[in-house]
């Protein structure tokens, strides 16, 4: 059931068997040569719509842009500063929670979101209590992140080995191909790829990963793979939701 294809008196009904809700998290950021700048948010939004079909819960609308400061020395990037992020977050769970949502299931697909999603969840329960609104002890949140689902990380090593990276990846390169394959792209890849530097700037990350690619053989993914990781992100993902939930 999503939540911008339904009507207030349907949400209203669902709130009556359920306070649970599922809010898929991206980002709209470079992926190398081969990789969609919505990557993140793609496979984010394509699991989130599985589990939400397999749990019978609500999805919400996907948060497309997320804390991707370093990568913005590449064309296309679009990020929110950590403090802005924060207060999207925020004010998204209090007009949920004001309409009786309790439960918040956040389906992530960038890990530079972590630390700041965290973050959020803990201003979020300050200040819902400072506004008193009821139930607000109620409220509870939490983040899973996709590419680290066990199973999935089984099969990425199956698959990909040390050729997977960590920054378009062959893996969510994969769920983007299955989700959209109209939209598969080719480019030559350099043998040479970055890896193992910290991150720090926008433009030291540029120089130090001029391509964009972290370590990771893009050239690797299929559709196929996709496919399989969605499936298998999926079902690890719903047990978890429904576990968050009845807890």
């Amino acid at each position: 059931m999503l939540l911008h294809l339904s009507t207030w008196q349907e949400v209203e009904a669902y709130l009556q068997q359920s306070q649970g809700i599922i809010l898929p998290i991206g980002s709209t950021e470079q992926h190398g040569p081969t990789g969609l700048i919505g990557t993140d948010a793609i496979c984010a939004e394509a699991i989130a719509r599985g589990v939400g079909e397999a749990t019978q819960a609500m999805v919400g609308p996907t948060i497309n842009v997320g804390m991707a400061l370093h990568h913005t020395a590449f064309p296309g990037t679009i990020s929110l500063r950590p403090s802005t992020m924060i207060q999207v977050v925020r004010d998204y769970i209090t007009s949920l929670a004001k309409a009786g949502f309790t439960k918040f299931y956040f389906i992530n697909g960038h890990g530079g979101n972590i630390a700041t999603l965290k973050a959020a969840f803990s201003e979020t329960y300050a200040y819902l209590e400072d506004l008193q609104i009821p139930n607000a002890e109620r409220v509870q949140c939490q983040v899973a992140n996709w590419f680290m689902c066990t199973s999935v990380y089984k099969l990425v090593k199956e698959l990909y080995g040390d050729q997977e990276g960590s920054h378009a990846t062959p893996s969510e390169v994969a769920v983007t191909q299955f989700v959209y394959p109209e939209a598969i792209k080719q480019a030559p890849l350099s043998e040479e790829v970055g890896t193992g530097h910290k991150i720090y700037s926008a433009t030291n990350f540029r120089q130090k990963y001029p391509d964009g690619r972290m370590g990771s053989n893009p050239a690797l993914a299929t559709p196929e793979h996709g496919q399989q990781f969605y499936e298998l992100a999926v079902k690890e993902l719903s047990n978890g939701y429904l576990e968050f939930l009845n807890a």
